[in-house]
């Protein structure tokens, strides 16, 4: 029980530490945004999982000496069987809660840190990301639609004011979560997207977002304006 103990402790470091290594590896930092939005969750809990295991079995072979003293043959096998699951269970159950509610607010933070972390010109040069009111200037009509669609996404630009050097980057929005103003965690997402006033080339339009918190089932909308259609010209 014990070496299996260390032995899972040990897997679950290497899973993390692999991960770390990872987003070591990538250089962009549009590159590192989207591997660790991808496979953070998945690498952590698979780590998780291994430290739950491993807690199990040293609680299993802690728990041996009081299980021996009063119990014989097989009844003692099968104890020692139900004691391990049942703390595997309880374990895994408890960290599930936490990592579907705490974990996305830390995850998101770090995404957020790659995605304003100021990106280098092939010159050399910090790059500056424009504002939404500057941004569009440089993006084709296509993706300014896009930004406005049901499920649109977000598009960052960057730009080196000293070369002219421009990069676009593209992020689906939908995928993230907020902060729910109900329950405080951050399971708040966006369910779905309306188009309540559409531009024209004289007046902006309206756009408005359906979030649900998937905690505690809340909902709340949000108004976002859109621009004028001779602006995104």
């Amino acid at each position: 029980m014990l070496r299996g103990c260390f032995a899972l402790i040990g897997v679950g470091v290497l899973i993390l530490l692999y991960h770390e290594f990872k987003v070591f590896q990538v250089k962009d930092y549009k590159e590192k945004y989207d591997y660790v939005n991808l496979h953070e969750i998945r690498y952590f809990w698979y780590a998780v999982m291994a430290f739950i295991l491993a807690a199990a079995l040293f609680s299993n072979s802690v728990f041996t000496e009081r299980i021996t003293s009063t119990a014989r043959g097989m009844l003692f096998f099968y104890v020692r069987i139900f004691i391990t699951m049942s703390l595997a269970l309880i374990a895994y159950f408890t960290f599930y809660s936490m990592i579907r509610i705490y974990y996305p607010k830390y995850l998101e933070k770090r995404l957020n840190k790659f995605r304003t972390t100021p990106r280098i010109s092939p010159a050399g040069n910090a790059m500056r990301r424009l504002s939404e009111e500057e941004e569009d200037v440089h993006m084709e009509a296509d993706m300014i639609a896009e930004e406005a669609n049901v499920h649109s996404v977000d598009y960052d630009v960057w730009i080196d004011d000293k070369t002219g050097y421009k990069k676009i980057e593209k992020y689906n929005s939908y995928q993230h979560a907020e902060e729910c103003s109900e329950c405080g965690y951050y399971t708040l997402k966006i369910d779905r997207e309306e188009i309540e006033v559409k531009p024209t080339a004289n007046e902006p339009g309206l756009l408005l977002k359906h979030y649900k918190c998937d905690f505690c089932n809340h909902r709340e909308a949000m108004e976002v304006k859109l621009a004028k259609l001779s602006d995104n010209a």
